[in-house]
């Protein structure tokens, strides 16, 4: 099984493939964020996250797509960039008809770190642990993506050996 998780914005967009290799290991396939450029319109932005996703989805063919869900932001206007963002993936997640689950960032941090509430450095800590990583993520927005696709991993594996969905996954069409 190979995941892409993803931790959408609409300056940096992280991502991070990860599999599950013998015994049930988590293998760290990819991760890195798509940047397109504060200077460019927001149209421009959306269009080149999806492009840069569909080229990772291309690449290294995932089984399924996980992403943090909607959460309240304080800000109106970051919140609906926001969701133009996740948009733009789950626009790439449908093109490739790969199924969608969205995770709470709490439960993300908690399948992780064991803890909901755990700050940034340490779900990147965590991250580097469970992946046997010696990579330095110099920004959050790759572990949080790994973070993410490891929760599924997580809740799959919780579930069933298969790829259950969890009742807050959707579905791309088919």
């Amino acid at each position: 099984m190979r995941v892409l998780g993803i931790d959408p914005g609409s300056i940096h967009t992280g991502y991070g493939v990860v599999g599950r290799g013998q015994g049930g290991a988590l293998v760290h396939i990819c991760g890195g964020a798509i940047s397109p450029g504060a200077g460019l319109t927001i149209a421009e932005r959306l269009f080149k996250v999806s492009e840069g996703l569909a080229a990772i989805i291309s690449e290294h063919k995932p089984d399924a797509v996980s992403i943090e869900s909607v959460f309240f932001a304080k800000n109106v206007k970051s919140a609906i960039t926001l969701g133009q963002a996740r948009g733009a993936a789950l626009l790439s997640a449908a093109r490739f008809a790969l199924p969608v689950f969205e995770y709470a960032p709490t439960a993300i941090k908690l399948a992780v770190t064991g803890y909901g509430q755990a700050d940034k450095a340490q779900v990147q800590k965590m991250v580097k642990l469970l992946l046997k990583s010696t990579e330095e993520f110099k920004k959050a927005d790759a572990s949080d993506a790994l973070a993410i696709a490891i929760c599924h991993i997580h809740h799959c594996r919780e579930s069933s050996p298969g790829m259950k969905r969890p009742a807050s996954a959707s579905t791309a069409p088919r």
